[in-house]
């Protein structure tokens, strides 16, 4: 059996699991999330957990199991707690704040970046060097926080850009710096 697959997932209090013709719905206080499940994969709820199996032992049956199986306990924390990635933004002059849908950055470039703020996704801007994305579903926020930090990188040099709160930067050393030696 697939070592993540194997585990039942507990269903929290609040939180109601479905299945229903190879559907799995999740609603809970945060919100609902569905995931269609693999034709060989299979998927119960029993005594207050979500059991997953699979049909046959093949590679690729055996990787989609622990992937469902992920995939649905991914959507029930979502449900009952919500993801968070916190970014920050580092460099002189470098702002952002969220207007309506539209979360405005000034990153040292000639003009302002605007970038829209997808459905389901919510984002804080608590001091204007710091963003808060939150939401239900790990892939969408996991996704947005890397696509608002690719638009200004943190650079090696000064370490300039947007960076996940607690990243580590690797600097390295100036070529004036290097030379000197």
């Amino acid at each position: 059996m697939s070592l993540v697959g194997k585990k039942p997932i507990e269903i929290p209090k609040g939180v109601k699991v479905q299945v229903k013709d190879g559907v799995v719905l999740v609603e809970g206080p945060k919100g609902k999330l569905s995931y269609t499940l693999s034709p060989r994969i299979k998927s119960e709820v029993k005594d207050n957990q979500v059991i997953v199996t699979r049909c046959a032992d093949s590679k690729r049956d055996k990787s989609m199991h622990g992937l469902s199986r992920a995939l649905i306990y991914n959507m029930v924390f979502g449900v009952d707690q919500g993801y968070k990635k916190e970014l920050e933004v580092i460099g002189t002059g470098y702002k952002v704040q969220v207007q309506g849908e539209t979360l405005n950055m000034n990153l040292g470039y000639s003009h302002p970046v605007s970038f829209p703020i997808p459905e389901g996704i919510k984002i804080e801007a608590p001091k204007q060097n710091q963003l808060v994305v939150t939401g239900i579903d790990k892939e969408k926020v996991g996704g947005t926080a890397a696509e608002i930090r690719a638009v200004c990188p943190p650079e090696p040099y000064k370490g300039k850009g947007i960076r996940y709160l607690g990243e580590h930067v690797k600097k390295k050393v100036g070529k004036a710096q290097a030379t000197a030696k």
